[in-house]
């Protein structure tokens, strides 16, 4: 399983972010209220647009399940202290390659 979104062949069908799990305008043009989102929070329906590069919490620390729920914040959220060291690891190797 790859925490990574859009990487390999198993990785989180539905993350805790609004921009994966509501439709894009494209696919749904008139507008979609606040309370009206929820109904895409709460879909079993995999991810409207795929977050591709986003790295959320992982699995659990007691016996390393994981639970691809957008309900389950702590495993599906794609956040800052997840991906910033990604991105800092990256930068230092892209800089590398170019010294």
């Amino acid at each position: 399983m790859s925490y990574m979104v859009g990487f390999g062949a198993r990785y989180p069908r539905h993350v805790h972010h609004r921009g994966a799990s509501m439709p894009s305008v494209r696919d749904h043009p008139t507008r979609i209220g606040c309370d009206e989102g929820f109904r895409y929070l709460h879909s079993p329906d995999p991810d409207a647009n795929v977050l591709v590069g986003a790295v959320v919490g992982g699995p659990d620390g007691s016996d390393d399940a994981f639970t691809d729920s957008r309900d389950n914040y702590a495993q599906t959220e794609p956040s800052t202290y997840t991906n910033t060291p990604l991105i800092g690891a990256l930068a230092f190797f892209a800089v590398g390659r170019h010294r």
